[in-house]
């Protein structure tokens, strides 16, 4: 996002010094006026990093507000760093933009960014602009710091651990369907509250970056759950080398989903397997739950205890007569 030397300034310039160096308020932003930022991380620690892109008519509708979008593009990058016990340095934006995207769409992205930046404490450190004949395209890299050898991965998962899990679950996938089918409203039978929380969910994630400390010191593994549950808990077991058996119906669910699931059974494979929750999933000894758990209740956020770590190879879900789930596709896959 730096903005060139010239005889007179390109509309690009313009359009960065505009919305997006106001907001660029970090000294090693350089004022967007270079073609590179600077991030120190304090001493004794290491740099975390981490990218995610959002697509116009992938990851949100092309009628969303614009600062909702922002804020989404922010936040899923902000649950990567908290399933790794990181603590948000900045982040670098680019932004691929079609014809037709006006001045007003520009300014409310950038207040929803900006918002979002300060409320995190991670900002905007440069990045770049560009021109794209399709949708709008915002991919973001994000940067954060722990401790030397103290980030928490997939790997470290242990038979006998718990497994726990943040927030509800399932909530996106079900506003995502609820915008896309004309029926659902009518087969769910949901009021506009329970509506309204589930579109919201969709729309913009709630990334437990509040939680990273207590991730960071005594859980065992971790991961955002960006694809599905079922499917990302699956993958930390393969990194670890182990195995889980969940209770299916210990999976919190919001009042929202609740009533959703009463009215269609079927929708619990939706709930398990459908992408966007942006929760994080993490194993946790024996010995460190109890304080795990009230280090979650001090800064506000739930979570819930959802089974344990086995010395198996697969993460199974378990229904009501205790076989398990089968699930046609475990995760939400782009490929």
């Amino acid at each position: 996002m730096a903005r060139r030397a010239k005889a007179r300034e390109s509309a690009e310039d313009r359009l960065i010094a505009r919305h997006f160096k106001p907001i660029a308020r970090h000294p090693g932003a350089l004022g967007l006026n270079d073609d590179a930022a600077l991030l120190t991380p304090p001493p004794g620690h290491a740099l975390v990093v981490t990218a995610d892109a959002v697509v116009g008519g992938v990851h949100f509708f092309p009628d969303d507000p614009p600062d909702a979008i922002a804020r989404k593009a922010l936040r899923v990058n902000l649950s990567d760093l908290a399933a790794k016990g990181a603590q948000p340095a900045g982040f670098v934006l680019t932004l691929a933009l079609p014809n037709g995207v006006g001045d007003m769409w520009l300014k409310n992205f950038a207040r929803g960014l900006g918002a979002d930046a300060k409320k995190y404490g991670c900002p905007l450190l440069g990045g770049d602009t560009v021109h794209t004949p399709g949708p709008v395209t915002i991919s973001i890299a994000a940067f954060g710091t722990v401790p030397d050898g103290t980030m928490l991965r997939r790997s470290g998962a242990r038979a006998g651990d718990h497994v726990v899990v943040t927030g509800t679950i399932g909530d996106a996938a079900l506003g995502l369907k609820l915008r896309k089918e004309r029926g659902a409203k009518r087969r769910w039978k949901l009021n506009a509250i329970l509506q309204r929380h589930l579109l919201a969910r969709y729309l913009v994630p709630e990334p437990r970056n509040a939680l990273a400390e207590a991730f960071r010191q005594l859980a065992s593994a971790g991961m955002d759950v960006s694809d599905g549950l079922a499917g990302d808990l699956g993958k930390l077991c393969r990194a670890s080398g182990v195995g889980a058996e969940i209770d299916a119906a210990k999976v919190p669910l919001s009042k929202a989903a609740r009533a959703a699931l009463a009215a269609e059974p079927g929708l619990v494979r939706t709930i398990l397997t459908g992408g966007d929750d942006f929760e994080v999933v993490a194993t946790v000894p024996p010995a460190s739950l109890d304080v795990f758990m009230t280090a979650a209740r001090v800064v506000g956020v739930s979570v819930t205890e959802i089974g344990r770590v086995t010395a198996g190879n697969e993460a199974r879900f378990l229904g009501p007569d205790g076989r398990p789930f089968t699930f046609a596709r475990a995760s939400f896959s782009h490929f």
